[in-house]
């Protein structure tokens, strides 16, 4: 991965993180579920307009996909995939943690990975081989070996999905709360990968897989962390669920996620 194609991506990122932080406020006043929606359209579309022209302009050959929730194999050949505002609930109510979140995925597996947090100016970047790094400063995940020390977290279920996966994050959760020192459920779901790779929490689960979290994935893999899917095999675009963690306590995760 050339280091100029790196960044340039890095530069669109921070352009985008600029015009995200002029719509952003931290004294909110929606008055109801239609504004909500407005505000989550209109932020995905500020960062999707200024993130496209430039990454097209970097690389016209990748595809493009800004669906967050999209899921399955890709087509052979390079794709940009992007969550123009990952957490974006939390940024319409006012709330520090969101990102953007970029990844190219080269023929079914990520190769550069940009995760930002406009709000802290926090730039999280991986290429496939060359390591995980937080504003330049090279990323190693934790040296837990035990769940009793661990900070462990999954995402929350969106709204309208399947009730049996809510409930068995639920039991997930409970069965992690056992085990671990402190178990967090909240979103964005890349949020967590990055504290995972940056060594700030050990353990990140999630009962589905979208493709939008190649970014997080990659950073956790790039930092050290073991990534498999929930029967242990490495993890794929398309698997069906993953657990990221530091490499200590993956095998003593898994075992309480699968039990």
């Amino acid at each position: 991965m050339s280091q100029e194609l790196l960044a340039a991506t890095v530069a669109a990122v921070r352009h985008a993180g600029a015009r995200m932080l002029t719509r952003y406020s931290t004294e909110p006043r929606l008055p109801g579920l239609p504004e909500l929606l407005a505000s989550l359209q209109a932020n995905d579309a500020a960062v999707v307009d200024t993130l496209r022209p430039a990454l097209t302009e970097t690389l016209p050959s990748a595809g493009w996909l800004n669906d967050e929730h999209g899921s399955g194999p890709l087509a052979t050949g390079e794709w940009w995939l992007i969550d123009p505002v990952g957490g974006n609930v939390n940024a319409v109510h006012g709330m520090p943690d969101w990102n953007i979140g970029v990844s190219l995925v080269r023929d079914g597996r990520p190769v550069l990975a940009l995760v930002y947090f406009p709000v802290s100016d926090e730039m999280f970047t991986a290429t496939e081989g060359g390591g995980a790094f937080l504003n330049g400063v090279r990323l190693r995940v934790s040296l837990k070996t035990s769940l009793d020390g661990a900070l462990a977290g999954t995402g929350q279920a969106k709204p309208g999905h399947d009730p049996e996966l809510a409930k068995r994050t639920g039991s997930a959760f409970a069965a992690m709360t056992n085990s671990a020192l402190y178990v967090r459920v909240s979103v964005p779901v890349t949020h967590q990968l990055a504290q995972v790779a940056a060594g700030r929490m050990d353990v990140h689960w999630q009962f589905d897989n979208v493709r939008s979290h190649a970014a997080g994935v990659l950073l956790v893999q790039e930092a050290g962390g073991v990534v498999t899917d929930l029967e242990g095999k490495p993890w794929e675009l398309a698997s069906e669920s993953y657990l990221a963690a530091a490499p200590g306590v993956h095998a003593a995760a898994l075992e309480i996620l699968t039990a």
